[in-house]
Parts: structure tokens; C-alpha cells; sequence
């Protein structure tokens, strides 16, 4: 048994600056991709939602062209401001908007959603603004989607299922707006935000059981996400010239919207950019022996040629090294079909790790604080424990709310060292396009994953599924 700390992972900015905070880091250096051709240097935005609500939505993304004050000196780390976002400052771009590219829902269909009952309202919701985004995809002349949802409309399961069981209405289990909205717009090229008026407005609560964050937090997560749903990279992971190439793979299982087959999802990050390719694995099923989610030899085999011939298409050659996380343990089928996949693509490296949130030992330190985050307990080589939330020393304390726990690593047959794939999944976690506080859980193969998974519960099997990772965050 052995207990460390691993340092907190850097970042990599405009011009090769480094620093831990995403936010820093842009502040100081700008996005990872400033000197790219490519960079979104104007990103257009289409707005869509309640008449009542685009004008003063439209009027905070104005204002936060200019600078916002941080919240509280005595942790200027943890609540920095947010420096304005213009072509001079921050992620040096800017939001454009016009009449043209602004959609408000008719009176007569924000009534048909908010006077439904839950379950039929949600649904109707879904056709309504599925309806005006389409249109105006059509277009072609918008980035990236921002939906303002009507505050009424109701989306937590106690609400729906009694209210679609009153309709009728076979409503898959967990429903929500947010991914069965996703799930239609699959086949569109442009990404969707979807914001709540607490996002904004000041003066609407934020939903029942959530807190809101402080204006220039709010401001660095929603301008971080359009930024890199826009096709920039706000931040990539620091890494060596002598690294191996590498693509990073994310597998969870779902169930379709029947409920009777288990599906696979794949989200693969391709390399230290952080972007992805997603792949529709195939059918999966419950081992009797630890009731968890597993494939065949077979499938596991032609699931990871699939992904590596969707890297090779995107990157015209094959990574050297493989690293694979999954949310469930690996059989001694998976493990072969794996393995053959990447013998038969004469790979110099895979690696495999089950990770799970549920691991069972806990540290403490002396006194009131949670463990550091990076505190890595190495039961075994093939037993770990890493807290990736806890307290935060840039920071000087510990951002969370409720008591942290470590997450759960299980490599199959390791090649790094303990510490080395502790230091790796750390730095996964500090690569989420949404979020730019260092309080990430999992690391973007897992968190990619799930997310993939929720929206492609509620899409067509037979339709082919969008590629870009952030169709689905």
C-alpha cells in the first residue's frame, strides 16, 4: 500500500503558455489554437426561445464583451473574473448576432408547451424548438445554436412519469429536454447550448436543489463551451515531443429507448486536443456473474477496429498507444477481443483500465479539509484510489460541497506506473469544455461516454449519429 500526491496537471494555452486553470490560462495566453488559420475568430450565434427572453439574454452575451469583476477577493483563484470576450481579450473572439439569426417561439406554441400537462408538454417542446433550429440550419449561416428554455417546462422525473402515464404517452425512462433535444438534432452539423433564464437573469431562482454560481463563472463556462463548440480548442493537455501518439477511449453501455437491448457507446478523445470521434458500439449483455454490462470476443474485436479506423480516417495514420476506459470490468473475452483488434493494427501499446465511482476506500487529513485533489492511494498496481475532487491548493481550499470520494482504477494489465496513470486520468479530468473549475470527477473518456450515451437513448438505431463530441455536451 502506498499513498501520494500527484501534482496538479498542466495545461497547455496560445503560444505554448502553461498554467492548472483553464481560466488562467486563457486569461494570460488565450486559446490553445490562437495561432491556428482555423481558430473561430467570429462565432455566429443563432438564438432561439420565448420572446420574453431573448432581448435580455442577447443584452448579458453583449455584456460580457467587457470585463466582469471576480466575486470574492478572499479566494481570487477560485472566483476570478472573467475578462470580456472581444477579438483583444479572453478567447479572442466574438459572438455575433442579428434579427435574422434570432427565432422566438409564437405565443400559441409556448401555450401548448407550458399549459400541457409535464410529459406532454416536454415532448411538444422537443418538436417546437427541433422545428425552428432545423429551419434556420438550413441557412447555413449560424455556428452554433443558443436555446433559451421556457422556464415552466418541467422535466424531472416525478413530474413526467406520473403525467405520461395520465397522457398514455410511452416516455423513455429518464426523459429530459436537454437530451431527447440533442438526440433529434443528431444529423445537424451545428452544435446546440441549451441555457436556463437563472444563466442570465439575476432575477430568476435557478432550479429547485441547484445554487448559482457567480456571474464570471457563469460567463467562463458558457463562452468556454460555444468557443470550442464553435470548433476552437480552449485548452489541450500539456505533453512531450517525445510522447507516443495517443488516442484515448471512452466505453459505457445503454439501453435504447425500447429498453430491451443494452447498447455501446464509444467516445473517442483523439490525442491532446481533446476532440472526438463517436462510434455506436454494438449490442452488449448483463454477465450473470457481476451483473455488469460486457461484450463478446467479437464485438469487442470489431469495436475497436471501428474506432481505429475512425482515427486513422480523421488523422491519416494510427496512434502508437491506446488507452481505454471503460465504466464496467473487463472479461476475459473483452480483454482478447481488444487485444487482437490492436495486434491486428500492429499497435506498440494498449492499455486498459476499468473505472468506477464507487470505490469503496476513503482517506482523510488531519483536520476539517477533504484529501487533496490528486491524492493517489495505490492498494496494488492494479488497485487504486485517486481523489479527483478534494481540496484544490491553488485554490486554498476545497470547492466542493459535499464530501468528496476517490475514484476507482483498475487496470487490466498495467504498463505505466501507478502514479503515472493516476497523473494521465487527473488530466482527463481538467479536459471538459463545460466546466472550467478544477472539480471534475471523471476523466473525459468516461465523462464523454455517458454523455453520449444519454443523448443516444433517445435516437434512431438506424440513423447514422453525429461525430462531433460536442453534438452531445
Amino acid at each position: 500500500m502506498h499513498a501520494e500526491v500527484i501534482p496538479e496537471p498542466e495545461l497547455e494555452f496560445g503560444g505554448g503558455g502553461r498554467h492548472v486553470d483553464p481560466r488562467f490560462g486563457i486569461a494570460g495566453y488565450g486559446p490553445a489554437d490562437l495561432s491556428a488559420g482555423d481558430a473561430p475568430r467570429a462565432i455566429r450565434v443563432g438564438l432561439i426561445g420565448p420572446a420574453d427572453q431573448l432581448p435580455g439574454l442577447r443584452a448579458w452575451l453583449e455584456r460580457c464583451r467587457e470585463p466582469i469583476a471576480a466575486k470574492d477577493e478572499r479566494y481570487p483563484h477560485l472566483f476570478p473574473g472573467f475578462p470580456g470576450c472581444d477579438i483583444d481579450r479572453g478567447l479572442q473572439t466574438i459572438l455575433v448576432f442579428s434579427d435574422r439569426h434570432t427565432r422566438a417561439l409564437s405565443d400559441r406554441d409556448l401555450r401548448s408547451i407550458t399549459d400541457a400537462p409535464a410529459a406532454r408538454g416536454l415532448v411538444t417542446a422537443v418538436d417546437v424548438y427541433a422545428a425552428e433550429i432545423t429551419a434556420m440550419a438550413e441557412e447555413n449561416r449560424v455556428d452554433v445554436f443558443l436555446v433559451a428554455r421556457p422556464p415552466e417546462l418541467k422535466d424531472t422525473m416525478a413530474a413526467l412519469a406520473d403525467s405520461a402515464k395520465e397522457a398514455g404517452l410511452a416516455l423513455p425512462q429518464f426523459a429530459n429536454f436537454h437530451d431527447m433535444l440533442k438526440a433529434r438534432l443528431l444529423r445537424l452539423p451545428q452544435p446546440v447550448q441549451i441555457i436556463r433564464r437563472s444563466t442570465w437573469d439575476e432575477a430568476a431562482a435557478p432550479p429547485p436543489g441547484r445554487s448559482r454560481q457567480d456571474e464570471a463563472s457563469r460567463a467562463w463556462n458558457l463562452h468556454t463551451a460555444l468557443y470550442y463548440k464553435a470548433g476552437g480548442v480552449p485548452w489541450r493537455l500539456a505533453r512531450n515531443t517525445a510522447d507516443l501518439t495517443v488516442c484515448y477511449i471512452g466505453v459505457s453501455f445503454y439501453r435504447g429507448g425500447d429498453g430491451d437491448v443494452l447498447d455501446t457507446s464509444v467516445a473517442q478523445v483523439f490525442n491532446a486536443l481533446g476532440d472526438g470521434v463517436i462510434v455506436r458500439g454494438g449490442p452488449a449483455r448483463i454477465s450473470g456473474d457481476d451483473r455488469q454490462p460486457h461484450l463478446t470476443e467479437d464485438d469487442a474485436h470489431n469495436l475497436l477496429l471501428t474506432a481505429l479506423d475512425a482515427y486513422r480516417r480523421e488523422h491519416r495514420t494510427l496512434p502508437a498507444r491506446v488507452v481505454m476506459h471503460k465504466t464496467s470490468s473487463y472479461t476475459s473475452a473483452e480483454i482478447d477481443g481488444f487485444q487482437g483488434a490492436a495486434d491486428e493494427r500492429y499497435l506498440d501499446t494498449l492499455e486498459m483500465s476499468w473505472i468506477t465511482d464507487s470505490e469503496g476506500a476513503r482517506l482523510f487529513r488531519p483536520g476539517s479539509a477533504p484529501p487533496l485533489r490528486g491524492t493517489l492511494l495505490a492498494l496494488t498496481d492494479r488497485e487504486l484510489a485517486l481523489y479527483t475532487k478534494g481540496s484544490v491548493d491553488f485554490y486554498s481550499t476545497y470547492p466542493g460541497m459535499y464530501i468528496p470520494h476517490p475514484l476507482g482504477i483498475r487496470p487490466v494489465r498495467p504498463v505505466s506506473s501507478p502514479a503515472g496513470t493516476a497523473a494521465e486520468i487527473l488530466a482527463l479530468t481538467k479536459m471538459n469544455w463545460n466546466q472550467t473549475r478544477l472539480d471534475g470527477q471523471a476523466p473525459i473518456t468516461i465523462r464523454a461516454a455517458n454523455q453520449v450515451r444519454a443523448v443516444l437513448r433517445f435516437s434512431d438505431p438506424a440513423l447514422a449519429v453525429a461525430a462531433r463530441y460536442a453534438n452531445y455536451m
